[in-house]
């Protein structure tokens, strides 16, 4: 059992792999947050609520019981103006325009499985046996609003799966403010806070910082999760390092405006919520009907900050992740975009897929520039069809002619947007997001279409699937590069204008599903001006993302090893770019990028037909290993060994399942004069095996290869590297 009830103390134990998590119904009738850390077997869980009564500015709730306060009680959902004066994990406004509410406890139950939440990705379970399912039900009387606390706890890893579902049980109307998926209480503020912020080529670096009392927390109002923060935080206990100390992670499976933080109280316990961002947010909901939050994974390691990130790797890959391509080896591509950007004809085409044959390239993808009269970034959003001044005979043809290579062909699609100067714009002009009487901001000179309406929806699967179906196409880019403004929507009234934002997020979700059901076959890459949606909810539709516009090798060590605090290394597009690099003009050499690239999903982004007789022999040899430990990077258990953050030395290394076999990464950012000799320690190895070094006949124990190390690499030069594979031997 991963879920037990204890009648007779109305508590709930969930036990996951390694975790328990302890909450409980009080004699008032509200939910407390009793225990979230290392398992416990569960003997005496009543006594870790503790209640003590403190100052009249935190008012009893129960004059009976005066240490009873909703204020310093911690608690599982708590509502604002009743007593707590902390940030509520929602908000609700009746009729009467008042917002005091007061769940209390009306039922419970527990369910084998996991249910799906309609219309929005989700963790899932592929057997009943996997998880168990909490569902408790609390109630305002007075408003008859409902919220189903649902709550997953998974036999086989370390995480915790909460969601709410808001249900108006009254005739009457109400408007929800604030609907967040998770909040819990814990028990001090000695912590320090992770997050994942950057900027457009500079997404997801590592910052921490510890707790304070008041407010700290990290949003979005963009309309996408963003480039500038990540829909994930985690508190790290004192003393938590990589490899050491307590860790509980937070990750927000949405792909719009979020908020996620924490708020430290007058007496030191620290609140941590997650939700759709209630900045600009409202929903009406008329009696009857019910609003379902996005999903919330919270994962516990006492292994440190590593083993918390394996805890999300294997559940994000394994049951996030869907469809042919979450198990299969996903192929070495090359993409045309830095090779000729909107300059090309089938033939140049032809020639860059014909040299990326012969160096073993598997798939060749076209990016943007095949449609419409699309010649630089100022038109033909929409306009989804071929451009037939460079493609004369057509898409099918140039597929056919990649195909002819023994190559796979990709397309890069952004249907999410629309430019003013096109067909659809001019057929549809109502169709983006817009407000009547204000100006329509453009970026990249492009609109955001509506996806809030059921017929721009249809459209844009129409088209799409048009294109797909017209040709043996096998991956597809798909795009979106400009965040939303003037946030409204023609179709929908004045009371609902708030609601735009999110129905926008449930359309994508809708087209997404729609389209990769009906194309099962084709490997979908997420995009958003690379990084930029790089969140849980777009990984449940397509099992890949573009890491970052920035392809620069150096760059790509902050923003890979941030990304993996998270998201699994068989979720990053790392590809070979052209140098001097066109992001940040910096000159590293082919070595170097290949070696960073290869620690994801392996690509090139370059003119290959440009490639000296010594370039491709080295570029043979790139895409030859990575085929060889291909398996190991898109499927084995990742550790992060030397942190780009914190030294001049960046190394990480992936380990098979089952130890038998391990590779890792070394880079050197800057070569210093006489630098200091030292050692550096694998991890994830089994100590009592041997290990050979591909390349030489020396043989190390696990236990030496990760109790002592191995020699620092000593290089000639900046930006230098090197890799080590090594496999068991008897």
């Amino acid at each position: 059992m991963t879920i037990t009830y204890l009648k007779d103390k109305n508590v709930f134990h969930l036990q996951s792999k390694n975790v328990s998590y302890v909450l409980g119904v009080t004699k008032q009738g509200h939910l407390a947050h009793y225990y979230w850390g290392k398992r416990i077997r569960g003997g005496h869980l009543s006594q870790l609520l503790e209640l003590q009564e403190r100052a009249s500015f935190s008012p009893s709730t129960d004059m009976e019981q005066l240490a009873y306060s909703l204020d310093t009680l911690p608690q599982e959902y708590p509502s604002f103006g009743s007593s707590d004066f902390r940030q509520p994990a929602f908000q609700a406004q009746l009729q009467n325009g008042t917002t005091v509410m007061e769940l209390l406890y009306e039922s419970h139950t527990i369910r084998q499985g996991k249910p799906g939440l309609e219309g929005l990705p989700a963790v899932y379970v592929e057997s009943q046996e996997e998880a168990q399912t909490l569902e408790i039900t609390v109630k305002d009387e007075l408003s008859g609003l409902k919220a189903i606390l649902s709550y997953t706890a998974f036999a086989d890893h370390p995480a915790i799966a909460r969601s709410v579902r808001f249900v108006n049980t009254s005739a009457v109307p109400l408007n929800l403010l604030r609907a967040y998926s998770v909040s819990l209480d814990m028990p001090h503020d000695s912590f320090e806070m992770l997050q994942l912020s950057g900027a457009w080529v500079r997404e997801r670096h590592v910052h921490k910082r510890k707790l304070v009392p008041g407010l700290q927390a990290v949003e979005s109002r963009r309309g996408s999760s963003s480039h500038m923060q990540n829909p994930f935080i985690a508190l790290l206990a004192e003393g938590t390092t990589e490899t050491f100390g307590e860790a509980y992670g937070l990750s927000f499976v949405y792909s719009g405006s979020f908020k996620a933080g924490v708020e430290v109280d007058q007496f030191h316990t620290a609140r941590l919520f997650a939700g759709i961002n209630d900045f600009d947010f409202n929903w009406l909901l008329k009696g009857g009907e019910s609003f379902q939050t996005p999903e919330a994974i919270l994962v516990y390691s006492d292994e440190g900050i590593g083993g918390m990130s394996r805890g999300y790797h294997d559940l994000y890959r394994t049951r996030l992740c869907r469809g042919e391509f979450r198990d299969k080896a996903r192929p070495i591509l090359i993409n045309n975009w830095e090779a000729t950007y909107f300059n090309f004809n089938a033939d140049k085409i032809e020639a860059i897929a014909t040299a990326g044959q012969q160096l073993g390239i598997e798939l060749f993808v076209l990016d943007d520039g095949w449609f419409g009269k699309r010649d630089s970034d100022n038109s033909s959003l929409g306009d989804w069809f071929v451009d037939r001044n460079k493609l004369p005979n057509g898409l099918p043809d140039l597929v056919q002619r990649v195909k002819n290579l023994n190559m796979e062909f990709g397309l890069w699609f952004e249907p999410e947007m629309i430019s003013p100067e096109s067909e659809l714009y001019r057929n549809h002009p109502d169709w983006c997001l817009h407000v009547e009487g204000r100006r329509r901001t453009q970026a990249r000179r492009q609109l955001v279409l509506d996806l809030s309406r059921a017929d721009v929806q249809d459209y844009i699967v129409t088209v799409v699937s048009d294109i797909l179906s017209s040709a043996p196409i096998t991956y597809v880019k798909w795009d979106m590069n400009r965040n939303m403004t003037e946030i409204g929507s023609a179709l929908l009234p004045a009371e609902r204008q708030r609601e735009t934002a999110h129905r926008y997020m449930l359309g994508l979700y809708s087209v997404l599903e729609r389209i990769t059901t009906a194309f099962p076959h084709i490997l979908f890459e997420s995009c958003s001006g690379g990084g930029g949606r790089f969140d849980p909810g777009m990984l449940y539709y397509m099992p890949q993302t573009w890491t970052s516009d920035n392809t620069d090798a150096v760059s790509r060590l902050k923003i890979q090893y941030g990304t993996s605090i998270v998201y699994p290394v068989s979720a990053m597009g790392s590809h070979v770019s052209a140098v001097p690099n066109h992001q940040v003009n910096r000159i590293t050499s082919l070595s170097t990028r290949g070696h960073v690239a290869l620690s994801g999903n392996f690509g090139y982004e370059l003119d290959l037909t440009g490639f000296s007789e010594e370039e491709q022999v080295e570029v043979k040899a790139q895409v030859a290993l990575y085929k060889e430990v291909r398996h190991l990077v898109q499927f084995g258990d990742f550790y992060r060994l030397l942190s780009p953050f914190e030294g001049n030395d960046t190394a990480w290394m992936f380990v098979a399942k089952d130890k038998s076999e391990a590779f890792a990464v070394f880079v050197t950012v800057l070569q210093e004069p006489n630098p200091v000799l030292g050692r550096f320690r694998l991890q994830g190895l089994d100590a009592g095996k041997n290990y050979i070094l591909k390349g030489s006949e020396t043989v190390y124990g696990g236990d030496e290869l990760m109790y002592a190390g191995l020699p620092k690499p000593q290089f000639h030069g900046d930006f230098s590297s090197t890799v080590f594979h090594f496999k068991a031997v008897d």
